[in-house]
């Protein structure tokens, strides 16, 4: 991106456009996530690599070896809130990042950074948890910030396709914009644009196991996550609208 330069002649503006158009907040989160990544890919080698996987990631099964030795269940402190900062690679980080600047943008701007954050690390510990409840035994990890990211997701569906309410100045007359509210669980599934958008979203993840009895090959795709992500940030954001509103 290259900029353009002014003559002496043209005056100086009065304020400046923002670099980038996402919130301070979001744009922190994205680097943190690519700084961890470019950590981990460019600094540590292999055994680096696995000792992340084995402190960070999500595993399930921890939850077993805990009968075993219950010091190997400690990382479960940590693990559904740390598994969100790890990826597989840059496509996975990419698309990622992509799907949160679009979703976690309105949820900061109508929240702030930390509703925002918390929404996050919630899904993503509720992508865990759900995740957790389907391959307890199967002895595989979770990483990726795809369910904080569905979270983000699922509270956004609350009220970016909500009609904007409008009023008038009481002294000046004046229409002045109130925003969008906050609709209900059973208003998202009225309003024909999020009724669409949730249950195709909702779909498309549910059927992501039939894939392989489908075609005989499986995706990579933590679909537990996801739907457990979703499902967290679209029945908790209330609880940052009341908040708000008492302010």
């Amino acid at each position: 991106m290259s900029e353009q330069g002014q003559t002496p002649a043209t005056p100086e503006p009065a304020g400046r456009e923002p670099v980038f158009l996402l919130p301070g907040a979001v744009t922190a989160l994205v680097g943190v996530l690519i700084a961890i990544h470019l950590a981990s890919t460019l600094v540590l080698n292999p055994d680096g690599q696995g000792l992340v996987l084995f402190w960070f990631a999500f595993q399930p099964y921890r939850i077993v070896l805990a009968g075993v030795e219950p010091s190997l269940a400690i990382p479960l402190i940590w693990t559904p809130f740390s598994h969100a900062f790890l990826h597989a690679g840059w496509e996975h980080l990419l698309i990622n990042v992509a799907w949160l600047a679009i979703f976690a943008t309105p949820v900061t701007r109508r929240y702030g950074a930390g509703p925002m954050l918390a929404l996050f690390l919630v899904s993503a510990a509720a992508g865990a948890g759900f995740f957790a409840a389907t391959t307890l035994h199967d002895q595989i990890y979770l990483i990726g910030a795809s369910g904080g990211v569905a979270g983000l997701t699922g509270a956004a569906m609350r009220f970016i396709f909500q009609p904007v309410l409008m009023a008038r100045h009481p002294e000046t007359g004046q229409p002045v914009v109130l925003g969008r509210r906050l609709a209900s669980l059973a208003e998202v599934f009225v309003n024909p644009r999020s009724r669409y958008f949730t249950l195709i979203w909702l779909a498309l993840n549910a059927a992501v196991p039939l894939v392989p009895v489908l075609t005989g090959s499986s995706l990579n795709i933590a679909w537990q996550a996801h739907l457990g992500g979703f499902a967290a940030g679209f029945l908790l954001v209330g609880l940052f609208e009341r908040k708000a509103a008492g302010e």
